[in-house]
């Protein structure tokens, strides 16, 4: 079941000759090359562009040995951008003439739109309108430009643009920040690692992050794409291209920031509060080819990784160093990274005691020694070699010697290297200008060379978060689930509003989510009881549609175990009501049995960014102190809905912790999915589900809802 299928079929926008044009245009050209409509000429006049350049500007005959044209009516066809370099009154009007044109694209550089407020907002609303009636698609606006290092386009200002050290490469950069997104494309040029394009989008008034990371996905000589993200607004497409990565196999390598302003969320229920944006975009992160970064580091050591162009079968490392502390090291920081280090086979163990001085250790990690000082390093390179080789290893860590020694080390290493197609990663031992014309060598033969024993185990657990990711989308692929339940009609009221509890758990019913048995009575009817409706014990709630949280209002009994208790119950909390909401509307005493197992908590709302999201976590004390949950896009399946049971940290209390039995994980997941096809086929109405708490069984006994809340638009 794939709720991302009508995203994934959506057209494709081909922005060809935007980054690659033809032609440029350059509105308000001006002839003092420093200023904001002067660099864009000096950028595509000096470095190599290819294309014809026109500057506009009804002020000049020329500018730099150009002709400069008075408007874009005039400039000679084909042009395939307009980079618009005018205040911002001027900017709708502009594009009005790019569509009389046939221009295609506008570049717009100029700010004072929505990120000023109302009025700049209307301003950009007009700007977006004439765009549409044009035909002409905007970058921008509040923009640095774009560049195509691979042919030389460099349409833009700003000092990054005008760096001559940017260098090609197999990567493309989309940033919302575009100082900062082109700061990293001139760093990561330092270090050898190179971007063919990178566009800022500015406000994104019309073409947006997702539209740019998509094309560039389809690319072929792009291998990987870099997002620098603030935030996006449909969230159903980022999982779409999330799924599409790992169809092609190209790493998304994204950094989100704005992640700790938290707003607040007026809601009833406990799902509201538990969840926020971020939380969704790492669940949207976790489901695709995303590999999230948090720091330049750590971005530049995965492109480094990535670039090697190989991907492990598996997590299993094999750690080799010259230093034991190193090695225990590195050992350390793959374990806490989620990577294994097993035994070296027999087999491979017996054949490094062949190659090594019997002081050396053979365990996984290796630690050879520095003895390889004493043979240029020619049993090093054994050493690796042999541990490549076992088959229960599928990657390989290892540190580079020092020395004059490491130049010839390094070209019979090479040749080791080419033997297999495992990735391998050297941790560089010492500072980058030490033997830095070695790891040059290295980094140009495909091994990536990383400082910090830390940073070295981070960028290759980034590598094995995305192989695992492919693996089991093409898992996901051949596994179709029928869903559980057919869409079901509701009787929903046309108010928006909070619905009671009872009523809300006729709705979990009719999509079969266990619930507990009750009856809803009247007050008199309760005071005339002769003999229990249920077997005791029993809970007594009011039951109000005003009263989401009846605790809070001393609306709720549990344990009650006679006849004379109920009654006296139900007077108590319809007096409690009365004193602590008069005006709350009171539909009856709902009389209940009492349910246990564990406490869990289940819910479901109407996310704006992503659309329908269930929420599960531990229930009870555990809801929002250890804040332990986890979300799914739904509609799921019981497999996602079990992958997101396994993935909360008290998942053990779930499959039986110290002794404890094993409870009804299939009946959770069941539920779980229920739950998303309840707020899946019904998001028109249902904007948030509540089900607080359900109760998990043994193994075998099912689940139980024993409070429920729906809250309708």
């Amino acid at each position: 079941m794939d709720q991302t299928a009508d995203a994934a079929v959506r057209p494709r926008h081909d922005f060809s000759r935007l980054i690659n044009p033809r032609a440029v245009a350059v509105v308000g050209a001006s002839s003092n090359l420093s200023r904001i409509g002067g660099q864009p000429l000096k950028l595509l006049t000096e470095y190599v562009y290819q294309g014809k350049v026109y500057p506009v500007n009804p002020k000049y005959p020329e500018i730099k040995g150009l002709k400069c044209y008075p408007d874009l009516a005039s400039v000679p066809k084909p042009c395939d951008v307009a980079l618009v370099a005018l205040s911002a009154q001027h900017v709708v009007g502009v594009i009005e003439q790019c569509g009389a044109a046939g221009i295609p694209f506008a570049i717009v550089l100029s700010a004072g739109f929505s990120e000023i407020g109302a009025d700049g907002a209307a301003l950009q609303d007009k700007l977006v309108a004439v765009a549409r009636a044009s035909g002409v698609r905007i970058i921008g606006p509040n923009c640095l430009g774009a560049m195509n290092l691979k042919d030389n386009v460099r349409i833009g200002f700003g000092g990054t643009l005008q760096l001559r050290t940017l260098i090609p490469g197999p990567f493309a950069m989309v940033t919302q920040s575009g100082g900062f997104g082109f700061g990293i494309v001139a760093t990561a040029a330092y270090y050898g690692i190179g971007f063919n394009y990178a566009i800022s989008t500015g406000n994104e008034a019309d073409i947006s992050m997702l539209d740019l990371a998509e094309h560039f996905l389809e690319r072929s000589e792009v291998e990987g794409v870099v997002l620098f993200m603030e935030g996006v607004t449909d969230g159903r497409r980022l999982i779409a291209i999330g799924e599409r990565a790992l169809e092609l196999g190209k790493p998304i390598l994204v950094w989100k920031v704005g992640n700790t302003d938290i707003g607040h969320q007026a809601a009833a229920s406990h799902t509201a509060r538990m969840t926020t944006g971020y939380e969704l975009f790492q669940t949207a992160f976790r489901r695709g080819g995303f590999v999230e970064v948090r720091d330049s580091d750590d971005l530049l050591d995965a492109l480094k990784v990535f670039r090697a162009r190989r991907l492990p079968r598996g997590n299993r490392v094999g750690v080799i160093t010259l230093s034991g502390g190193a090695g225990v090291l590195l050992a350390d920081r793959c374990v806490e990274l989620g990577l294994q280090l097993p035994p070296l086979s027999a087999t491979t163990a017996g054949m490094l005691r062949e190659i090594v001085v019997t002081f050396a250790s053979v365990a996984n990690p290796v630690d050879a020694t520095a003895n390889g000082y004493n043979d240029n390093f020619a049993s090093y390179n054994r050493v690796i070699a042999t541990v490549l080789a076992d088959p229960g290893i599928d990657q390989v860590i290892a540190r580079s010697p020092r020395g004059s020694a490491a130049t010839a080390w390094s070209r019979s290493f090479i040749e080791v290297a080419r033997t297999s197609d495992k990735p391998i990663v050297m941790n560089w031992p010492t500072s980058p200008d030490d033997n830095a014309e070695v790891m040059q060598y290295l980094e140009q033969n495909g091994v990536p060379c990383i400082l910090a024993p830390g940073r070295t185990v981070r960028a290759l657990a980034s590598l094995n978060e995305f192989a695992q990711k492919r693996r089991a989308f093409e898992q996901r692929r051949r596994h179709v689930a029928p869903r559980l339940i057919a869409k079901q009609q509701l009787e929903l009221p046309q108010a928006a509003g909070t619905l009671g509890e009872h009523r809300s758990k006729q709705i979990l019913r009719q999509y079969g989510i266990p619930v507990v048995n009750e009856v809803l009575l009247s007050a008199a009817a309760v005071a005339t009881l002769a003999r229990p409706p249920l077997p005791f014990p029993l809970a007594v709630k009011v039951e109000s549609p005003d009263l989401p949280h009846k605790t809070e209002a001393g609306a709720v009994r549990p344990g009650v175990i006679d006849l004379s208790a109920l009654k006296a119950a139900a007077r108590d909390i319809l007096a409690s009501v009365r004193g602590f909401k008069p005006e709350a509307r009171v539909d009856g005493i709902l009389v209940q049995e009492m349910a246990a197992g564990l406490e869990v908590i289940v819910g479901a709302l109407n996310d704006p960014v992503f659309g329908p999201v269930v929420v599960f976590g531990l229930g009870g004390v555990y809801t929002e102190l250890l804040k332990d949950v986890m979300h799914g896009f739904a509609p799921f399946d019981v497999c996602a809905a079990k992958e997101m049971i396994s993935e909360i940290k008290g998942s053990a209390l779930l499959t039986g912790f110290r002794g404890q039995p094993a409870l009804d994980i299939d009946a959770l997941a069941d539920t779980l999915s229920r739950v998303s096809l309840l707020i899946a086929d019904h998001a028109d109405r249902i904007a948030e589900i509540d089900v607080n708490p359900l109760f998990v069984r043994r193994a075998g006994q099912g689940v139980v809802a024993a409070d429920a809340l729906i809250v309708l638009k």
